[in-house]
């Protein structure tokens, strides 16, 4: 279907998402869809290598128990994203008498 398209209407569509978004939102857009892009491809990445460590394992252990993991994965920020790498200080309760 996309590759149907010609060359007026591919400028007649762009045309229309600027007259929608504006200019100024489409740069945010596409940095965000980036980033998102990156974390998707990263967490897929994980869950293959997790998949891949568990088969590895259930074939040279006899022994059919979960595996556990000790450590727990997190999400890394994008590259450029500040914001989320730094780390969160709890705010500890206080007590007053």
């Amino acid at each position: 279907m996309i590759g149907n398209l010609k060359p007026l209407e591919i400028v007649l569509i762009i045309a229309v998402i600027l007259l929608l978004f504006g200019a100024k939102k489409l740069p945010d857009m596409a940095r965000s869809l980036g980033k998102s892009a990156r974390i998707l491809k990263s967490e897929a990445k994980a869950m293959k290598k997790d998949d891949a460590a568990t088969a590895a394992t259930t074939e040279t252990v006899e022994d059919p128990a979960p595996p556990q993991s000790t450590t727990a994965r997190t999400i890394q920020a994008a590259p450029g994203d500040v914001t989320s790498s730094r780390p969160v200080n709890e705010a500890k309760p206080t007590t007053q008498s």
